[in-house]
């Protein structure tokens, strides 16, 4: 059974993407007064020594921290109030439907959505400015105690798992008790990949970046254009020039009149040109003239 693929879903990285700042160096640290150059080190030792997984290791340090302060996951959702943003990004999820969408797309159902997905920790952005203005939020969590302090990670999103949660929104299965594995024909998938945009900022993004391009999605690689080091521009022009992973990259300003903007506009309303006129041809198709006297 098919159903109407009728929405956009424009999908962010956190990190770096839609903040110049890790949020953790954000609003954790500075609230319990960690230093930020002796907990990383702290986790690439066990990155690198040691061979954790990336985001285990960030958890592992984040509890040995925060072990004595009895912090509980709604402590984490009341600090993400304080987190910060590269410009436009608390007014782009609400004009881009604005200022794409013509009456006639709407007319036919064509809705734009957003979603977060981040290995950051969820409790924070769970408590941020954008929480009411997306679908949904993906990010790692911790579990608590029997006292509800936070007691050991309950779930992970590294650069690789992050590409399921691609597949969750295409299929429409947001939440965790949906089995994503679960076989779903294209025709029945809400949002097809051609109806989805990724932005994201760097190798960390590489698969998501691979599973749009296979699956004939579109993608954009953004760079902080403060970055005196270059270093945030040069692991987008890679992507792009030399590792072939997308096709477009911006500074991260979103907006109205950037060059991001400019490409996010103008993808959303391809994308939903291309909805309107599959409509149209399928009610032509349907159509069957009636025998002439």
């Amino acid at each position: 059974m098919s159903v109407p693929q009728n929405t956009i879903a424009l999908v962010y990285d956190y990190d770096q993407t839609l903040s110049p700042s890790y949020m953790q160096d954000d609003v954790l640290f500075p609230k319990f007064g960690i230093d930020p150059e002796q907990f990383w080190r702290k986790c690439n030792i066990l990155v690198k020594e040691k061979l954790w997984d990336g985001e285990l290791a960030y958890m592992k340090c984040l509890l040995d921290y925060l072990g004595m302060d009895n912090v509980t996951n709604d402590d984490l959702t009341e600090l993400g109030k304080g987190l910060s943003y590269y410009p436009g990004v608390e007014t782009v999820f609400e004009e881009i439907r604005e200022y794409c969408l013509r009456p006639e797309h709407e007319t036919a159902g064509i809705k734009v959505e957003h979603y977060i997905v981040s290995s950051g920790l969820q409790a924070l952005l769970n408590g941020c400015s954008l929480a009411g203005k997306v679908k949904a939020i993906f990010g790692c969590e911790f579990g608590e105690d029997e006292l509800g302090r936070i007691s050991f990670p309950k779930r992970t999103i590294s650069h690789t798992t992050k590409t399921q949660y691609l597949f969750r929104i295409n299929k429409g299965m947001l939440e965790h008790h949906d089995d994503v594995n679960d076989h779903m024909p294209n025709a029945a998938r809400p949002i097809p990949f051609q109806n989805m945009i990724y932005v994201g900022d760097g190798p960390t993004d590489v698969p998501c970046f691979t599973v749009m391009k296979k699956n004939g999605g579109h993608a954009i690689a953004v760079y902080n254009p403060k970055d005196q080091t270059g270093r945030s521009f040069r692991k987008c022009f890679q992507l792009c020039t030399h590792a072939d992973r997308v096709k477009h990259i911006a500074p991260a300003d979103y907006r109205k009149g950037s060059h991001l903007r400019l490409l996010l506009e103008e993808m959303v309303k391809e994308v939903a040109d291309r909805i309107l006129q599959e409509r149209l041809d399928e009610g032509q198709l349907g159509r069957v003239a009636a025998p002439e006297f």
